[in-house]
């Protein structure tokens, strides 16, 4: 049976049932063919395009494979770069996202085995950070690490700024300590003086009491004698009194 022709409604038929993403397992990664059903894949497998290609690749099966491997590590960082940047995601949910392409290479013909060996390879090779995802989702988070000499540059100059403010506040943090701890020293000095001052009026004021007591104090045997000093007396002048004139 032929295939249908384009435009005719079998054609359109067979591409919206082709739409959208296969069992992986029906996949023909040399021929780069998705299959429907068991059946298409093994008629595919005994057609002579596949036996021809099978056994051209089965000249040097592992530099195929490395291609492969390269190809499908390229797409999936260059993907994850372009969509993500450098913000974390979950490793399943974005391989959906990569896989929503039908011509993706798929795991299958590269040299790993599953999802989490070639996560782990990622992180071993500081391609990705890669950490487990704690959430509900679970599994491992992905983080794109760019390498590129002006992200590089990018970075260092986030970290000199950092360290400058951080230098600056470790410098204004030692001079605000610096500066309590003179006021607190000028304040003990400015106490110790004080105190002395105190110690200084109560022995002079101790001394005078001492001798203001010792002058008043007396030999029991001697008498109380008291010296007192008039001044001399006023003299009053006399004034003449005038003469009365005696009449006649």
């Amino acid at each position: 049976m032929g295939r249908a022709e384009v435009g005719t409604p079998k054609y359109i038929a067979n591409k919206m049932k082709a739409k959208g993403l296969q069992r992986l397992r029906w996949y023909c990664q040399v021929c780069e063919k998705q299959c429907r059903d068991e059946n298409g894949f093994r008629c595919h497998t005994q057609s002579e395009s596949h036996v021809r290609q099978m056994l051209i690749i089965g000249e040097n099966p592992q530099r195929k494979i490395a291609e492969y491997s390269e190809q499908f590590k390229r797409d999936f960082v260059s993907l994850l770069k372009s969509s993500h940047g450098e913000k974390k995601i979950n490793f399943n949910k974005f391989y959906q996202e990569y896989i929503s392409d039908r011509n993706h290479i798929h795991m299958n013909a590269t040299r790993w085995v599953s999802l989490s060996e070639f996560v782990k390879y990622l992180g071993d090779q500081g391609i990705c950070k890669v950490e487990i995802d704690p959430g509900k989702e679970g599994g491992y988070t992905i983080a794109y690490i760019d390498n590129s000499p002006e992200s590089i540059r990018r970075r260092d100059l986030a970290h000199k700024r950092e360290r400058g403010d951080k230098d600056d506040l470790e410098r204004e943090q030692k001079q605000l300590e610096w500066q309590v701890k003179k006021a607190k020293m000028e304040s003990e000095e400015l106490k110790k003086i004080k105190t002395k001052a105190g110690e200084s009026d109560e022995n002079k004021s101790e001394s005078d009491d001492a001798k203001y007591t010792k002058e008043l104090q007396r030999d029991g045997t001697q008498p109380i004698k008291l010296a007192l000093s008039f001044g001399k007396k006023p003299t009053v002048t006399a004034t003449a009194t005038p003469k009365r004139l005696k009449l006649k």
